[in-house]
């Protein structure tokens, strides 16, 4: 993950350092230095012929805004640092030990930030000098591709430290979200809850892998490229989603399948989308016709992609 979050700084024209936070023999770090480097270039050279970016050598240059170096080093490159990312692997203790000594080292202007997956960020942040500078970045493997990264302050992380990434993290192309400190942020709880259920449609015969996965291609992944889940639900109406809902967790006796209680307290007060100008986004201000047209164009361009955008028997 450290090596793909520096590919996306350097690429956007910001000198990076990866730091190996671990004492090793002099031979070693150079192997692993040397392997680090080989890495960020090949991954670059392979973004270049995939078409992402052009130009003779702009792979090399971008690769060369990279340094790798030994935890000897450390001090003087984070105290020259503005941001810094902390990717230990997701061990409590191991994290709060490299936090705390990182954060020692840093001006106490740098805004650090770990990329854990897991540990909530009140947890960690009372290993670091200066927690109102710090917070969760949660970046989505590639980094380099994926344009999400989920943003979770903690308690003490200061609003002007968390507005500060984001800008950032947006003058570099990504897409940042905000979210609470709870354990899996926002994509992972979804895509947990996703990914069980298909296994579990093909445990239990209901489907093949090749038809799951043929299913969330061009029916799930597809619909959900364009709308967000919200947005679906305003689209086809919370009352839908809500009858669904009691259904499946009837007939299939699972409560897994039961609306949360904002989908009632929606239907109660007549928020359900669309053909009520309000549900889970307001569209009393919005020109729905145009906005219908618009997702309607976005579709046919993931047909086209897909090519399966077929014309007319005439």
């Amino acid at each position: 993950m450290g090596r793909g979050i520096a590919i996306v700084f350097a690429y956007a024209g910001h000198p990076v350092t990866l730091i190996d936070f671990k004492e090793r023999p002099a031979e070693e770090f150079a192997a692993l230095a040397e392997e680090a480097r080989g890495e960020i270039l090949e991954t670059l050279l392979l973004l270049k012929d995939l078409g992402l970016f052009e130009g003779s050598g702009a792979a090399e240059r971008i690769a060369g805004r990279v340094t790798v170096l030994p935890k000897s080093a450390a001090g003087d490159a984070l105290g020259e640092a503005d941001l810094v990312f902390e990717g230990f692997p997701e061990v409590l203790e191991l994290k709060r030990e490299a936090l705390r000594e990182a954060s020692r080292l840093c001006s106490p202007e740098t805004i650090i930030a770990s990329t854990t997956s897991t540990i909530l960020v009140d947890d960690l942040s009372p290993a670091v000098e200066g927690p109102a500078r710090f917070l969760n970045a949660h970046w989505l493997n590639p980094a380099f591709i994926v344009p999400l990264v989920e943003l979770s302050p903690g308690k003490a992380t200061s609003d002007a430290v968390t507005q500060r990434l984001v800008a950032l993290l947006e003058q570099i192309g990504k897409v940042p979200v905000l979210c609470a400190s709870t354990p899996g942020y926002i994509v992972p709880r979804i895509q947990g809850i996703a990914m069980n259920e298909a296994a579990r449609l093909v445990e239990q015969g209901v489907a093949s892998v090749e038809d799951v996965e043929k299913a969330v291609k061009y029916g799930f992944g597809f619909r959900f490229s364009v709308l967000g889940l919200l947005e679906f639900i305003d689209w086809g109406g919370g009352d839908i989603l809500y009858h669904t809902s009691r259904y499946l967790s009837g007939a299939l006796n699972d409560e897994r399948y039961a609306s949360p209680p904002i989908i009632e307290r929606n239907m109660a007060t007549g928020r359900i989308g669309l053909k009520t100008e309000a549900g889970f986004l307001d569209y009393r201000a919005m020109d729905v016709a145009k906005y219908r047209e618009e997702r309607l164009a976005a579709f046919i361009d993931r047909l086209r992609h897909l090519e399966l955008a077929k014309p007319p028997v005439l």
